[in-house]
């Protein structure tokens, strides 16, 4: 959309706020989109991706950066090598010690203890920096892709899910992925190559002393294999649940005036209970797994240091090792303690990053909005200049209770139509259907010989709650058109009467608006939402109310600069006002759901019906400030 300013996943849907059995008026009390509906929060979460596909995707993530992997890992193996020649440097010590031996003899072994650490403290710093640029720079990819693809994502699809899980994927799962890139990644990595190293120099020392290392390995390779059977499916049911709490939070806090008008508190306090509740157990769950996974650690270091010195005994006795030798197999067993126990114990964070990288890949590898729509064959083939038609369209958001019922309705190319009709007729839901957020259950909306495809090239949609990007006011207007030079802005301000007040601004169109910057007022907001509608300029717009949360002073200041921003296309008005409907070139009036009346504005005044009523009625509540029109009864 132009400007899309109702979030996916609004105040409520199918089951709530109102619950199965309450009202749902698209536009006032039941939003489409929620998940907290018949069936559990989880029925229209987006997908998560298989193990396989999420190492594919890791895979091509790291590919157009092996050169950096290579001098990464090569770096960390040198370093761990240089490392592993502190224990026989050790051992040569306790040699010549035991042998006692001329003090000159420890000066050259303490001096390449003093090179060993130089060296392995720089290679190391300099192989953590190049895995972690390289860690960095995978997330940064993915990032992208998945912010592009979410961005692309069919709204539809969106307000099935719900912002709920969106949100908690792009904070909880972005943020789990991240930590491990910084952390885990590195730490992963030195390990793995001191354990492999390690190992191996136990082996040029005697391989009996590898053998009895190896005997913590069953232990730790069990107590590996046992968590990761359980951690995986622990954490992946811990995101959903809390991406279906934060969806229940959402749908409650956002229908609360609805929740409060029907009295569904109690009801959605047990809905947000439950879900919590969910969320928390599966949450201990996860610190107990934790908890019994490092108890099984320390069996494994205990059995293998005990087998190590047994050995080293052994073979000291029998003559068949020294005791600096047997020293060094010991200070090598133990050093295998930190590395084996962080990878083992890194595999929380790994499999929760796993976990939070298998949500993300599933959102990259949703189809977009335009690959949706060319799959189906809609939005494609427009005429330059279309009408709107709908034919026979029905809709529900709960099924057996539809909100539209079998509606005809044409808007020819250039027309404005306006819609009006009381709370709950159907309007939104209309005009929702005409700009491609919806589909219809039945029947079709066709846009210049094309269905609408909610991108915004077609049609343009402009609600009453606008949203104001945080950066510069000139940023914020680039979104719609970022090829736009500065008199392209400027220009569209002007049109919608927003060109003084953003000069005025103390760096003009360079000064950073929205949060963290210079707030805009609903009527600056409205403006700006219109000038954005003007420089995406698409040839058929929907109003939405866009100009309801106007004061009576500002009214007519936002119907003058809608009126500019709708001149020359195709245009469907819901009215908020019903002096919009007065300057239409056509007025519908819906009832549950229904066209119950059309005509213009005086035909319909002489008809003395339902319009007749609602303007009478609007036009004894008008402010005195409140625009109207010349043939406005008196």
């Amino acid at each position: 959309m132009t400007d899309v300013t109702k979030e996916p996943g609004g105040t409520a849907g199918p089951g709530s706020p109102t619950g199965p059995g309450g009202p749902t008026e698209p536009g006032t009390a039941a939003e489409p989109g929620s998940t907290a509906g018949p069936g559990g929060a989880e029925s229209g979460l987006l997908p998560t991706a298989t193990a396989a596909r999420t190492r594919a995707a890791v895979r091509e993530l790291l590919r157009p950066d092996r050169k950096l992997a290579a001098a990464g890992f090569g770096t960390m193996m040198v370093a761990t090598a240089v490392g592993l020649l502190t224990q026989p440097l050790l051992g040569h010590i306790v040699d010549v010690v035991t042998e006692h031996r001329s003090p000159d003899a420890l000066t050259w072994p303490v001096l390449a203890l003093a090179g060993v650490a130089v060296v392995q403290g720089v290679t190391t710093a300099l192989g953590m920096s190049l895995v972690s640029r390289l860690g960095e720079t995978a997330l940064a990819r993915l990032r992208e892709q998945f912010v592009e693809r979410a961005l692309s994502l069919p709204l539809e699809r969106l307000e099935r899910a719900g912002s709920g899980d969106l949100s908690a994927r792009v904070t909880r799962d972005v943020s789990r992925v991240a930590d491990a890139v910084r952390t885990a990644l590195p730490e992963l990595a030195r390990s793995g190559l001191s354990i492999v190293l390690t190992l191996a120099a136990l082996a040029l020392l005697d391989w009996r002393f590898l053998l009895a290392a190896l005997l913590a390995v069953p232990v730790q390779a069990h107590t590996a294999r046992w968590y990761v059977r359980n951690a995986v499916p622990l954490y992946a049911r811990e995101r959903i649940a809390t991406g279906a709490q934060q969806q229940q939070l959402l749908d409650t806090i956002g229908g609360a005036r609805t929740v409060r008008a029907y009295r569904l508190q109690d009801d959605h306090t047990h809905r947000v209970t439950e879900r919590s509740r969910a969320a928390v157990e599966l949450t201990m769950r996860g610190v107990r797994l934790v908890l019994r996974f490092y108890s099984r650690l320390h069996i494994a270091e205990y059995v293998g240091l005990a087998a190590v010195l047994l050995t080293g005994f052994l073979l000291v006795r029998s003559g068949a090792a020294s005791v600096g030798t047997a020293t060094a197999a010991a200070l090598y067993f133990h050093s295998l303690f930190g590395p084996v126990n962080t990878a083992l114990v890194l595999l929380d964070d790994a499999q929760s990053a796993t976990a939070g990288l298998a949500r993300l890949v599933g959102v990259v590898d949703e189809p977009s909005a335009a690959a949706d729509e060319h799959a189906k064959g809609r939005g494609t083939g427009a005429t330059a200049d279309p009408a709107v038609t709908l034919s026979g369209v029905w809709h529900a958001y709960v099924p057996g209770r539809p909100v539209l019922h079998g509606v005809d309705l044409e808007v020819r190319p250039k027309e404005r139509v306006a819609l009006v009709g009381t709370t709950g007729a159907g309007k939104t839901t209309l005009a929702r259907l005409v700009a491609g957020l919806h589909r219809p259950e039945a029947g079709r909306v066709d846009v210049g010989g094309a269905e609408p495809d909610g991108s915004g090239r077609l049609v343009g949609l402009v609600t009453q709650e606008v949203h104001v990007f945080a950066g510069p006011l000139a940023d914020d207007l680039r979104l719609a058109r970022p090829d736009a030079g500065d008199e392209e802005l400027r220009d569209a301000l002007a049109t919608v009467g927003a060109l003084g007040w953003a000069e005025a601004l103390p760096e003009a169109l360079a000064t950073v608006v929205g949060d963290g910057g210079h707030r805009l007022t609903a009527d600056q907001a409205q403006q700006l939402a219109l000038a954005r509608l003007l420089l995406a300029d698409p040839p058929v717009v929907v109003l939405d109310e866009a100009t309801a949360e106007a004061g009576s002073s500002g009214a007519r200041l936002l119907d003058e600069a809608a009126e500019q921003a709708l001149r020359g296309r195709t245009a469907l008005v819901v009215a908020h006002r019903l002096s919009q409907a007065a300057t239409a070139d056509r007025v519908v009036v819906l009832s549950d759901g229904r066209v119950v009346e059309e005509g213009t504005h005086g035909q319909l005044l002489a008809a003395r019906g339902r319009y007749a009523a609602l303007w009478q009625a609007w036009s004894d509540h008008r402010s005195p400030d409140e625009p109207a029109t010349a043939d406005a009864p008196h």
